[in-house]
């Protein structure tokens, strides 16, 4: 008999059972629940195991050799069977986790008029735990694709499902659809979407804090996941709307709001992992991160806040540690206003320290002279911009530091700045490597292969995001962020062996996000942020049976039971 979180009664039956992917068991309701509910009639007559419908799902999606085929068939399954769909993906996380961003499936789409209307139409009478919304104006390696951007908020829900047990009956995700930039999707008259240019400025505020104070008014407990918003709203938006110190008004509301803040964490991971096979420290490090968007910026913040909070240096001396190049080359001073945005400001290098530089045609410091000059420790790719770190940049890299640490993070693939195979060949084997896109092993002299880790975001912000969650902290705080990205790093491979990846493998990401939100939830107890009152030696346990796992429990009709 199943524990009693795991029986149910249940109020559908007939059809009505049948159509709602949340209960739905399809042939592996028991024979007194076909008689209890009215499907005797409705379904074959063998009752099959969770084993073997997901045996058989497997077999249906492997005769679709095409991506898009395949995530047609997996949102059709998700339409059918919430659990049949997510422990499908969970027993083929690597193969299955590309397929599900494929964008095909809109859950909630809300525009400026009906706003309030449509958001309580969806989620009225429903408990909210995660939102996830996007304005998807910057979809890394992708760009602006208006309504086009849906399916990335809904696989970003997903994730949170499948990796940090999120139940997905408490999960939305919600496009905001401001329009375009997007000419191709404008000139397109099949585009869906509203057909006009992007709102700016105050309108564009005032739509998104309609959306925010909806949330607050209805959810205000829930996570809100701001997702691929752009370069000059992002960072805008989550300190007007994260930081209640700075915005009194919102004080009393305990939302907790993120935006890329997984991306900026596992990076950091991964560059203490790489710290912790050279013996050395953060503070050690001389950083260039060559691409100077959302991600890019996320990054050098993150890393910026781990060496004040690890090695206790004060801000502004951790600042002076990186060096951050866009498209008019290192941000130095004499750049002025109109190309450092907000946000920028503190990471601006001053100009005396480039009066006898080599500069371009308009007077940039390129890329291979700031490595010359700086003999950076850590390289860090977020420019989509295939081929940058070119063997010249690389080999003078190497010659600046023992164990370079080289991150080439564009996805996808095709817009990583360096291959692997490369990255390793030209420093001799030395490189310290990971990447945004799974890559092969590299081939080492002797036949020894190098692992190289995938730096990929859903390894963390799925654990973040359930322990601000479980936590009831005010909001997701830079120590709960640290905790997390600390106990990731604390679990690569590379420790033991340094041949071995920089961080654990994507297949193992459930585990890992357990890990993840436990440290978090910890975090918040110990520093008096959360709002639960566990003991710390309990919040292992309680995390685990907080967790939503993808299991068929027992149902009872009751007409007052749930829906």
């Amino acid at each position: 008999m199943p524990p009693e979180s795991m029986r149910f009664k249940v109020a559908l039956r007939g059809d009505a059972l049948l159509t709602n992917p949340r209960w739905n068991k399809g042939t592996a309701f028991t024979k007194e629940e076909r008689i209890q509910f009215g499907l005797t009639g409705r379904l074959p007559f063998r009752v099959n195991s969770l084993d073997e419908q997901c045996d058989r799902a497997w077999g249906q999606l492997e005769v679709r050799e095409e991506p898009l085929r395949k995530n047609t068939f997996l949102q059709s399954l998700k339409e059918q069977n919430w659990v049949l769909y997510y422990v499908l993906l969970e027993r083929h996380l690597t193969e299955l986790m590309p397929i599900i961003y494929t964008p095909t499936e809109v859950r909630l789409l809300l525009f400026q008029g009906s706003m309030e209307e449509d958001f309580l139409a969806e989620t009225e009478g429903r408990q909210i735990d995660l939102i996830v919304c996007s304005d998807a104006e910057q979809i890394l390696g992708i760009g602006d694709q208006g309504v086009g951007g849906i399916g990335i908020a809904t696989a970003k829900a997903a994730v949170y499902t499948l990796i940090g047990g999120v139940n997905p009956a408490n999960a939305l995700p919600i496009t905001l659809d401001v329009g375009t930039d997007n000419q191709l999707l404008l000139d397109d008259p099949l585009y869906v979407g509203w057909p006009n240019k992007r709102v700016r400025g105050a309108e564009y505020d005032q739509f998104i804090d309609k959306f925010v104070q909806l949330v607050r008014k209805h959810h205000p407990h829930c996570l809100l996941h701001f997702e691929d918003f752009g370069v000059t709203n992002a960072k805008r938006l989550l300190d007007k709307y994260h930081d209640t110190h700075a915005n009194p008004a919102f004080a009393s509301f305990p939302i907790r709001i993120v935006h890329r803040q997984g991306t900026g964490a596992v990076t950091l991971a991964c560059i203490m992992s790489a710290v912790g096979v050279t013996k050395t420290k953060l503070a050690d490090q001389r950083f260039v991160i060559f691409g100077a968007g959302s991600a890019g910026l996320g990054i050098a913040r993150q890393l910026r806040d781990g060496i004040v909070a690890i090695d206790g240096l004060s801000k502004e001396d951790a600042n002076k540690q990186f060096w951050l190049i866009d498209r008019a080359g290192l941000l130095k001073q004499s750049l002025g206003v109109e190309q450092i945005r907000d946000g920028l400001q503190e990471f601006v290098r001053p100009d005396d320290e480039w009066t006898d530089a080599v500069t371009g045609e308009n007077g940039e410091v390129g890329l291979l002279e700031v490595v010359k000059r700086v003999r950076p420790t850590v390289l860090i790719g977020t420019s989509t911009s295939p081929g940058a770190f070119t063997e010249e940049i690389v080999r003078a890299m190497a010659e600046g530091t023992e164990r370079p640490i080289i991150l080439p993070l564009s996805n996808p693939s095709r817009l990583h700045e360096v291959k692997p195979q490369d990255a390793n060949d030209w420093t001799g084997g030395k490189a310290l490597i990971a990447t945004g896109s799974p890559f092969p092993p590299i081939k080492q002299p002797g036949g020894k292969n190098y692992i190289v880790a995938e730096c990929n975001n859903a390894l963390i912000y799925p654990g973040l995001g359930l322990g601000a969650m479980l936590s009831k902290a005010r909001t997701l705080t830079d120590t709960m962020i640290i905790a997390g990205a600390r106990r990731l790093a604390a679990l690569a491979p590379a420790l033991a062996d340094p041949d071995d990846a920089l961080l654990p493998e994507f297949g193992d990401a459930p585990r890992v996000n357990l890990e993840v939100a436990v440290a978090v939830v910890e975090q918040a107890v110990r520093e008096g942020s959360a709002g639960v009152r566990w003991a710390e030696d309990e919040v292992r346990a309680r995390v685990r049976r907080a967790q939503w796992r993808p299991l068929y429990g027992e149902y009872v009709y009751d007409p007052q039971g749930e829906t």
